[in-house]
């Protein structure tokens, strides 16, 4: 393997798996659930340095230094970048086994051109060397994503977001990647927050809508949605710990958001019900807009309270959450497709113990995709267990392909990591890379994520 042996990451172990590799390795990536900022691809201001590419806002990599005894101070804390880049550096190096070690070369040698392993006294050189190429290039977030070659890129937005950026970037002709809102509908959702009321207040602020029953709910969320889908929305996402048990009648529904919005008393059974019956009017609108619904299911949020309070949401304390009743999401999924209103959907689940389940499930209905491992799951293991059940139990070409979920520009390596993997699954059970493997590795890489952003 003489073309690949030199690369700091190398998964292929076959000459089909490198020839199917050259066939997709080059092809544009669509980052259809991501984390980026619009305003920071907007302004594209060059970075600092490379610590602050790292570690300004990247949570696994904050969280694999907790788990490494990191002081605070390193990580979130007043300390220099090169003072937390020096522990982040220390750390990867014996972090064996964890995909962020694999990463971190793979974006040191595309990015920077640097190959140094990751070793404690490496640190000096690799900062700066990266700092003269950053310094050099002026590296910036427009930069880093036309060097990664992205086509397509879908940011989580909040439904009561202004989306002025992604305004202003369209605007834009100078920049020929295209860069659309999602619609994340969380705190629609998250009912029982203490906030809840005031964030329904400013979801109606937004619509133009004074919001007090499900009817006038429903009238701000559509108008919302119709904004989003005019500035190219494609995908929605949800990702809360609760979903939905039952699927509430829309009396039922309405009883219970005034409760919510109230501060009233109302059951858990209420309360779930009421996530059922918004899910179903949230899935049948987005299948008129033909816009993919993304289910991102058995997370457990915040679940270090004091550090929640002190560093705030996504800052690295999220976990595994338990294995859903499969019943739970099938209930959805069926009165969706009952009604006509099933949009293309993709399931994530963060508890692998669900794979089977879910697959399984997907393969009871025509437009549901099982997503590629998320988040804890996506390691090397984790993906290759993801294709070889699908492979097993449906057909491998139903899956729409890999997702950065990252806040970082220098995170499409993953697609690289993830193409290597697809390749070297695929080298492993076919004979030969024909045409044939070379259009399901190109299906799996880019073209089934490609027809979803073009319906």
């Amino acid at each position: 393997m003489a073309e690949f042996k030199d690369r700091p990451v190398n998964l292929l172990k076959s000459k089909f798996a490198e020839a199917l590799y050259k066939e997709v390795k080059d092809l544009p990536i669509i980052d259809y659930h991501c984390h980026l900022s619009p305003k920071e691809i907007y302004e594209d201001e060059p970075f600092d340095n490379i610590g602050v590419m790292w570690l300004a806002g990247d949570h696994y990599k904050w969280r694999l230094m907790r788990s490494n005894g990191v002081d605070e101070k390193y990580i979130t804390g007043d300390a220099t970048w090169e003072e937390k880049f020096n522990y982040f550096i220390e750390t990867v190096a014996t972090a064996y086994g964890n995909p962020i070690q694999d990463w971190v070369a793979l974006e040191l040698e595309m990015f920077f051109g640097i190959t140094l392993p990751l070793k404690k006294e490496n640190a000096k050189a690799i900062w700066e060397k990266a700092n003269a190429v950053i310094k050099d290039k002026k590296l910036s977030p427009r930069k880093l994503i036309k060097m990664a070659n992205v086509e397509f890129i879908a940011t989580t937005d909040d439904p009561t977001d202004t989306l002025e950026y992604h305004k202003l970037i369209a605007e834009d002709k100078s920049f020929t990647v295209k860069v659309v809102p999602s619609f994340r509908v969380d705190n629609i959702l998250l009912a029982k927050d203490k906030n809840y009321k005031s964030y329904i207040t400013k979801l109606g602020d937004a619509a133009g809508v004074k919001v007090s029953d499900l009817s006038s709910l429903e009238e701000a969320i559509i108008k919302r949605m119709d904004y989003f889908k005019s500035l190219g929305c494609k995908f929605s996402d949800v990702g809360t710990e609760a979903f939905a048990d039952g699927i509430a009648t829309k009396e039922e529904a309405d009883r219970t958001f005034k409760k919510l919005l109230a501060n009233g008393e109302y059951t858990e059974k209420e309360y779930l019900a009421f996530v059922g019956y918004m899910l179903v009017f949230l899935g049948n609108e987005y299948a008129k807009r033909d816009m993919a619904m993304q289910l991102h299911i058995c997370v457990t949020r915040n679940s270090n309270t004091a550090m929640f309070e002190k560093c705030g949401r996504d800052a690295g304390f999220d976990c595994v959450g338990d294995a859903l009743d499969i019943r739970r999401v099938r209930e959805v999924l069926d009165a969706l497709n009952s009604m006509n209103g099933l949009p293309e959907t993709i399931i994530y689940t963060l508890n692998p113990s669900m794979y089977y389940t879910l697959i399984t499930l997907c393969g009871a209905f025509r437009k549901v995709h099982m997503g590629i491992s998320w988040w804890f799951c996506d390691h090397k293991r984790g993906m290759y267990e993801t294709l070889e059940y699908v492979t097993e139990l449906l057909h491998i070409t139903n899956m729409v392909g890999m997702l950065t979920d990252s806040r970082s520009f220098l995170s499409y390596v993953r697609h690289d990591y993830y193409r290597q993997i697809v390749c070297d699954f695929l080298g492993g059970i076919v004979k030969d890379a024909d045409a044939d493997a070379i259009s399901v590795a190109k299906a799996l890489c880019y073209t089934n994520a490609k027809k979803i952003i073009e319906e």
